[in-house]
């Protein structure tokens, strides 16, 4: 963040640089032309074969030795702003690393079925994004194999978003129609807030024909259990439709925002309907990337320096915890208070008699240090390390999250 800004004041100061000398052309530059229309029209007023007078001569030189003088000037603060621009360079190149091959692990994608996994991903980024002609070009380059089925619940997303955005219902309310048992049984209340668009887009626009508008209202009875004060609202604004809601209390349900929410609200239902994430999976690789970009070089730099560099290829896990937020967490990790490390099938998180949970290695660990002698044989007792309960090691359950 600290480079950013660094980087930033630069451009700030470009700008600010720039806007002045701009400013001082455009006037300077005004101040030239009304001096010489001056001068024309003085010229013009004159005798057509008459002699320019020294007068007038002289005011035509100082005039001439001005522009040139202002010429030179802008010129040169030209190439001082030139220079200022190319400090923006050598900011950018100090404060950010160009080279990040040394937070690469070699291999990664060198295989064929991650090399196949990326593309796909990349494939299905451009059918989200509606770009099918690439998409297709991919699919074929790439022998992907794609299945147009697979490629058409992207596509028709693609279709009915873009409506939408154009203010068009009718692609939508036909999706939801066509689905409707399927996103009442996820709890959506998508159908609801399309009609709800095109009931308010019919109010704001027919002021005679009230009955198309009466019959539309019909289209509501079925949502007036979950949504009774919201249809209240909207009969409600049937009272001020031959004035226009424009100017009425309702004036509210004209907000653009609206609008905007559909179409959130549009993509995460469908996306939820068909079994894929809001969000395109490349997208979020990247900005989780870019976020984990800068402290993975701090730390590559500092084990270069330590010597240490084999501690981060020696596993398949990076040597420190990168935290990218809450929005870059899709799923529960377990890491065990004990050993600080997170659980993996093989060493999964287990559960003890009196309820606290810790990792099987770090039970292991405590276990192998606490065998006596009884008169039954050799027994194992562990004593939680968060309370006083000492427990048989046998007795902890492992935790599935």
């Amino acid at each position: 963040m600290d480079s950013c800004m660094t980087v930033e004041r630069e451009i700030d100061k470009v700008l600010t640089k720039f806007g002045g000398l701009h400013d001082h052309s455009v006037d300077t530059i005004e101040d030239f032309i009304t001096s010489l229309e001056n001068i024309r029209k003085e010229l013009a007023e004159g005798p057509a074969d008459g002699e320019v007078q020294v007068t007038q001569s002289l005011v035509m030189n100082q005039a001439l030795h001005r522009v040139q003088e202002a010429t030179s000037r802008m010129g040169q603060e030209h190439k001082d702003l030139h220079s200022t621009v190319s400090k923006v360079g050598k900011t950018i190149d100090r404060n950010f690393v160009s080279e990040f091959s040394a937070v690469f692990t070699e291999g990664s994608f060198e295989n064929d079925e991650t090399q196949m996994l990326l593309n796909e991903i990349i494939c299905e980024h451009f059918l989200r994004q509606g770009k099918l002609d690439i998409a297709e070009a991919l699919n074929e380059e790439a022998d992907l194999n794609l299945d147009p089925v697979q490629m058409e619940p992207f596509l028709e997303l693609h279709r009915i978003l873009g409506a939408l955005k154009r203010r068009n219902l009718q692609p939508a309310l036909s999706w939801t129609a066509a689905n409707r048992d399927s996103l009442q049984n996820q709890g959506s209340n998508l159908e609801f807030k399309l009609h709800r668009l095109q009931f308010i887009e019919l109010v704001s626009q027919t002021t005679q024909n009230q009955t198309q508008v009466l019959q539309y209202a019909k289209n509501f009875a079925k949502f007036a259990d979950k949504h009774a004060r919201e249809v209240q609202v909207l009969m409600g604004s049937l009272l001020y439709m031959k004035q226009g809601i424009h100017t009425s209390p309702y004036a509210f349900l004209l907000d653009p925002i609206y609008w905007e929410e559909i179409c959130d609200v549009f993509t995460r239902d469908a996306c939820a309907l068909m079994g894929m994430s809001v969000e395109s999976p490349l997208s979020v690789s990247i900005r989780a990337g870019c976020r984990a970009l800068p402290p993975l070089l701090n730390i590559r730099q500092v084990m270069q320096q330590r010597q240490v560099s084999g501690v981060w290829t020696s596993k398949d896990e990076l040597p420190v915890e990168i935290d990218l937020g809450n929005e870059h967490r899709y799923h529960s990790i377990f890491a065990c208070p004990i050993l600080r490390q997170q659980s993996t099938e093989h060493n999964p998180p287990v559960r003890l008699i009196c309820g606290h949970v810790i990792s099987r290695d770090a039970l292991h660990k405590l276990a192998s240090g606490n065998k006596y002698v009884s008169q039954f044989g050799v027994k194992t007792l562990v004593k939680c390390p968060y309370c006083p309960v000492e427990q048989n090691p046998d007795d902890a359950k492992v935790v599935m999250f």
